[in-house]
């Protein structure tokens, strides 16, 4: 499958993911509005969406991937699914026993994560409640990653993209039932939800790979060398693939010392910006990795280089304009999306302001998907991870300067600054180490784009 087909494929179904999450965002915005309820479920609901993005589109899939399509190429199917079934069976007891730990000192974690609402005793105890419901996500979500992983190896996109579908359709379907007043309260249906349709992602996932041959048999804790070096790669990946989800966290915890609503501004902004982001940058991370591993294995380095540069040119094609459009018209796309109910001009307002400091790193957060690929597929998550823990800094830095000013605002520019510096560099690097050669083609076509 051809680099450009992989990334439609995965980006169309992403999108139809995305579309569904609009639905789903316009439903809570017009129940919740933006306050305690709100502000409590999304900073419950950010475990799963933390980690799911890390796992799913970056640490675990850039550590993975390459391991898998090795085992694959050199010594076959049996080899890559006793591999894979070592993993799973590895992953299986890490997660239980994080997941037991972290259900027993959720208050200590919410401290850390949302430490501002303690002054709130009632909105801190609802997120502990909602988090406690939230986060055996994580559990599902990690193994359903694994099981993508091999999909997309196996250059079969459809259902791993298919898989955050079923989310929006169990989080709809909740708020469904409270409007029809099965489920009286929408906090509580809303967690239970996100539960619920990671054990669904999971056994979708399952068959998908049952089908394909390559399902994970009954796993075993064995820790064997091929195992320990994904794990030795996967700790700095998680760094260094997931900049922006961790910054976002970083976000939640300063927006939480904010006034009442700004955790929710910031949530529902991040909502659309991710639609160019997840369609195009998601796309092209989970496309170009497996394809990038198999060049290199095969000693194809100037078939490596064409993909990555194809990468950033298809990658900037639509975000550049993609980020001038949300700039322009962020107001009206907020206000027509999500101003009802309980969700007012000021909520609009405020939502609208982030959305547009967000939006000016939108290229840069795409092009760290189309870049760090580069290192990953080399086997190299020490590079990345460098100039990730430098853009942390600076992230933390800058909104830190800019919340008296700018208050939520503040934190999605910083976001974006950090964005960008981590793009740039990731670029340099490759470049000076020769493993980046922008071709005609690529600047010229860039250069049409950003005119």
């Amino acid at each position: 499958m051809s680099l450009v087909r992989s990334i439609a494929t995965v980006g169309g179904w992403t999108m139809g993911s995305r579309v569904l999450g609009f639905v789903r965002d316009m439903f809570i915005a017009g129940f919740l509005g933006a306050g305690q309820v709100s502000d409590a479920f999304f900073v419950a609901l950010q475990f799963p969406n933390i980690f799911r993005r890390l796992f799913a589109e970056g640490a675990f899939n850039a550590a993975f991937v390459p391991l898998f399509a090795g085992e694959l190429t050199t010594h076959g199917r049996a080899a890559a699914r006793e591999f894979a079934e070592r993993v799973f069976g590895v992953m299986l007891v890490l997660l239980l026993a994080l997941t037991f730990v972290v259900e027993i000192y959720m208050a200590e974690v919410m401290t850390l994560v949302a430490g501002g609402f303690a002054d709130d005793p009632e909105k801190f105890a609802l997120a502990v409640d909602f988090a406690r419901l939230t986060f055996p996500y994580l559990l599902f979500v990690s193994l359903a990653a694994m099981l993508s992983g091999i999909l997309n190896t196996l250059d079969r996109f459809v259902a791993a993209a298919a898989a955050p579908i079923l989310l929006n359709i169990v989080l709809i379907s909740a708020l469904i039932a409270v409007a029809l007043g099965w489920v009286p309260d929408p906090g509580l249906a809303l967690s239970w939800a996100v539960l619920i349709a990671g054990i669904g992602q999971f056994i979708w996932l399952a068959i998908a790979c049952g089908r394909a041959g390559l399902l994970p048999r009954v796993p075993r804790f064995v820790m064997g060398p091929r195992v320990r070096r994904l794990f030795a790669l996967m700790g700095p990946g998680i760094l260094g693939a997931g900049v922006y989800q961790i910054n976002v966290l970083i976000g939640v915890r300063l927006a939480s010392e904010l006034p009442e609503g700004s955790v929710s501004f910031l949530y529902f902004a991040d909502r659309v910006n991710q639609l160019p982001l997840g369609v195009v940058g998601a796309a092209v991370g989970v496309a170009l990795l497996p394809l990038l591993a198999r060049q290199l294995r095969a000693g194809d380095t100037a078939a490596a280089q064409d993909s990555q540069n194809r990468a950033i040119e298809f990658a900037m094609l639509l975000t550049v304009p993609a980020a001038a459009a949300l700039l322009v018209i962020a107001g009206p796309v907020i206000t027509v999306l999500f101003q009802r109910g309980a969700f007012d001009a000021l909520d609009a307002a405020a939502t609208s302001q982030a959305l547009a400091a967000f939006a000016l790193g939108l290229p840069a957060y795409v092009l760290i998907k189309a870049l760090a690929p580069g290192f990953f597929a080399r086997e190299d998550t020490k590079t990345p991870v460098k100039i990730a823990a430098v853009a942390l800094i600076l992230n933390v830095a800058v909104a830190l300067a800019l919340m008296p000013l700018l208050a939520h605002v503040g934190i999605a520019l910083a976001t974006a600054i950090s964005a960008w510096f981590n793009a740039g560099m990731l670029g340099v690097l490759l470049y000076r180490r020769g493993l980046l050669d922008p071709d005609w083609r690529l600047l010229q076509r860039l250069a049409r784009v950003v005119l």
